[in-house]
């Protein structure tokens, strides 16, 4: 139980990623980021407004996406530990 203890001490956060970033997942950052930018260049004050609340609840959206996520793949590897030790 030595992974529950360093949880609970807060050594172990289980959202965080333990490898470096790809390149590919940093061009499709920088590509984000640039027609973000591109694309507010173009609008109006209330429509930059709409686009940063549409921008906020997109987020909030994937962040409750990314914690189901989390949570049915921690099932699945217990159900998948569960498999191997009846065996």
């Amino acid at each position: 139980m030595k992974i529950l203890e360093e949880m609970w001490y807060g050594n172990v956060d289980p959202v965080e990623y333990d490898a470096a970033p790809t390149e590919k997942y940093k061009e499709a950052i920088r590509l984000v980021a640039r027609n973000e930018k591109k694309l507010l260049a173009t609008m109006t004050e209330a429509q930059k407004k709409l686009f940063t609340r549409f921008m906020d609840s997109q987020r909030d959206y994937q962040t409750l996406s990314e914690c189901l996520l989390f949570q049915n793949s921690f099932k699945l590897g217990a159900r998948i530990m569960l498999e191997v030790m009846e065996e």
